[in-house]
């Protein structure tokens, strides 16, 4: 790119204070912003667009030229001439000279700083390590060790099933079972969840979500063979395929053993994705298959399902019983320790077979093939966490063996997209490597891994690429950025916005009991807990206005979290379905010219969100929309919405104007209370 302001060439994209990304001019400290990008830098929002668009229908001829496309800009005289900015008509974006951006309306040090750290300029002999390859230089970097697969599994098999051996025996010694019905029971959970697990998702997969099962012969040609070679090589018998007739990308694995393995796949993974993607995916299933994944994370598994089961068991008789002394609440207590213990236990434990299933891919199709394919499905799979905590035996083991965990993301973002001759599509690596910040940097990232069954996206990229490099090859992305800051204070801001409400009520109901003044108490303790509702609302749904902005423009934000949102218009086609596939699921997979994204539909009651996907969801397939929502990351990038039209019809979610109404409320209520107490 050559610089608008000073034609220097020294053009590179930064990090802002603010969390995002632009492209600087190191010489003249000038910066572009793509669509819509100016309206993150200030707090009066409307107020910029009135004066912006005013402006626009009075442009001014100019020489400067656009840095990304060579287009022609045009001059915009903005506040009666105070501020004079660059902007093309073409592609809306626009060219700030330095000191120009703090002179927006609504700039404050504190919320908006371009001060540039140099520590997130890329480190230039960080990328050798690619032209090396290229020139066929004898680079190869030691490939990183994983964890041994046969120890880590029978350490972790081993100690998870000690452990619920030992609860056992504190429920034996306590008189609530014999020896035999505990070893009974003990066994009986993992026998059942094995035996019958995979034909109730035959059933699952064939009524819910429509799966078409084929032959290897109505596989795509390429595919076929590429089975067949991996399954000969590993000495286990081909998989059986399962297709769902959605445009959503997704793939997983079930079945008992490697030899009668089930693969699903959608329709989206073999329109959206390149021969050898789809490969590289296909081989990361197999691997799972392989590795005995389906059978171990079963066993796994089993453990905090019985330790829940226990849990709520204990807490059922002790509700019951309701006597002082009652050791059902010990029990009641030692169980649920040994669930959540047993359950992160779990999840770290998948997330070590997926990097064995990424590695074991990469040693078929080329590591660059799989990591462009889990860049092109996204940063996770449609599904939206539940608050409630149950159990789906029949889910929970399968929910690992996909290509991105289920539970703890939200659906897919394909980064920024350009037109190959030689391929499809090729991802840009700047909108990639925009993508991968977050993972990498922003705290919430390390949160939601803990509680995911798959690693982070980015750190997978990086592992693929290493085994890229160790191979001989070139690596898909190399990420050389410096974080510019810790991202801490952020977090630690999103954290008590969070639960600032249930600490307010916690703080009301404990002074409640014990205080002499209960009615005065509980109407100050409303009054305040629907002012933190409301605040709570305002931070993390701000509407002053809904900017149009690209989901490759969305992708650079790092400061966003599923508290901290940003308003934003999008416009686009629905593709499919959230969960790929279910016949009432309620979400949907927007696609735009830069990618793809989840959309959150949600209502103040489930049974809408249920009633919506069953009767009308379909209606939007395949149409072009426009929507407004608040763009979230937790840990994927997604769009809760907050409405989405058609050129034939449009819905509204209530979410937003619920929570406002419920504040209200609260304070009124509290008001009362403590009028008439």
């Amino acid at each position: 790119m050559r610089c608008t302001g000073c034609g220097s060439e020294k053009i590179t994209e930064v990090m802002t204070k603010n969390g995002v990304l632009i492209d600087y001019c190191e010489d003249c400290k000038g910066i572009w912003l793509d669509k819509n990008e100016i309206f993150m830098f200030t707090k009066s929002a409307t107020y910029l667009k009135y004066h912006l668009d005013k402006a626009i229908k009075d442009p001014r001829p100019t020489e400067r030229k656009n840095p990304k496309t060579g287009g022609d800009l045009v001059e915009l005289s903005l506040f009666g001439g105070k501020l004079l900015i660059d902007y093309d008509p073409e592609t809306e974006g626009i060219w700030l000279d330095e000191g120009e951006l703090e002179a927006l309306p609504g700039y404050s040090g504190g919320s908006v700083n371009i001060t540039i750290d140099q520590g997130t300029m890329p480190e230039k002999k960080d990328i050798n390590t690619i032209s090396d390859i290229k020139k066929g230089r004898s680079y190869r970097p030691k490939l990183v060790p994983l964890p041994n697969l046969a120890f880590t599994s029978a350490t972790t098999i081993i100690g998870l099933w000690g452990i619920i051996g030992l609860l056992f025996i504190f429920l034996v010694n306590m008189g609530y079972m014999t020896e035999g019905q505990g070893l009974l029971i003990y066994i009986g959970f993992s026998v059942l969840q094995f035996i019958l697990g995979p034909f109730f998702m035959d059933i699952i997969q064939k009524y819910l979500y429509n799966v078409n099962w084929v032959t290897l012969d109505e596989l795509p040609a390429h595919l076929r063979e590429f089975v067949i070679k991996v399954s000969g090589a590993n000495s286990i018998k081909t998989p059986r395929f399962g297709l769902i007739p959605d445009g959503a990308p997704n793939a997983f694995t079930y079945g008992h053993t490697p030899n009668n393995a089930r693969i699903i796949l959608t329709e989206g993974i073999i329109a959206l994705l390149e021969p050898e993607e789809i490969e590289g995916v296909v081989a990361h299933e197999i691997g799972h298959a392989v590795h005995w994944d389906m059978l171990l994370m079963t066993i796994a598994q089993t453990v905090p399902m019985i330790a829940y089961y226990l849990y709520k068991t204990a807490s059922k008789m002790r509700s019951r019983r309701s006597k002082k002394g009652d050791p059902a609440a010990a029990v009641a207590i030692v169980s649920y320790i040994v669930y959540i213990i047993s359950e992160y236990v779990v999840l770290w434990f998948s997330r070590i077979r997926e990097y064995h299933a990424d590695r074991f891919a990469g040693e078929y199709q080329a590591p660059k093939a799989l990591a462009s394919a889990l860049v092109k499905i996204g940063y996770g799979l449609a599904g939206r966490k539940s608050g409630k905590k149950s159990r789906d035996s029949k889910l929970e083991s399968v929910k690992a063996m996909g290509i991105f965990d289920a539970a703890s993301a939200r659906n897919l973002a394909i980064t920024t997209t350009v037109p190959s001759e030689s391929m499809g599509k090729e991802v840009d690596k700047g909108a990639l490597k925009g993508a991968m910040r977050w993972d990498l940097w922003n705290p919430w990232a390390t949160y939601y891994e803990l509680h995911s069954t798959h690693p982070l996206i980015a750190k997978r990229l990086i592992a693929l690429s290493n085994q890229s490099m160790h191979q001989g090859k070139e690596p898909y992305v190399v990420f050389n950025d410096r974080k510019p800051e810790s991202y801490w204070d952020e977090f630690f801001v999103d954290l008590f916005i969070e639960w600032m409400p249930a600490a307010v009520m916690l703080m009301t109901m404990t002074s409640f009991t014990l205080s002499d003044f209960k009615a005065s108490v509980g109407g100050i303790g409303l009054m305040l807990f629907g002012i933190a509702s409301l605040v709570k609302v305002y931070f993390s749904y701000p509407s002053d206005l809904f900017p149009e902005l690209r989901i490759s423009s969305l992708l650079k934000k790092v400061k966003v979290s599923h508290v901290r949102g940003v308003p934003v218009t999008v416009k686009g086609k629905i593709i499919g379905k959230g969960s790929p596939g279910l016949i009432w699921s309620e979400d949907f997979i927007l696609q735009d010219e830069t990618g793809i994204i989840f959309l959150d539909y949600r209502q103040p009651l489930r049974i809408i969100d249920f009633l919506f996907g069953l009767l009308r969801a379909n209606d939007y397939s395949g149409r072009e929309v426009v929507l407004e929502g608040w763009y979230r990351r937790a840990p994927v990038p997604y769009i809760e919405l907050k409405s989405i039209t058609t050129s034939m019809r449009s819905s509204t979610c209530y979410v937003y104007m619920f929570k406002v109404i419920f504040g209200i409320i609260l304070f009124v209520a509290g008001l009362g209370v403590l009028v008439f107490a």
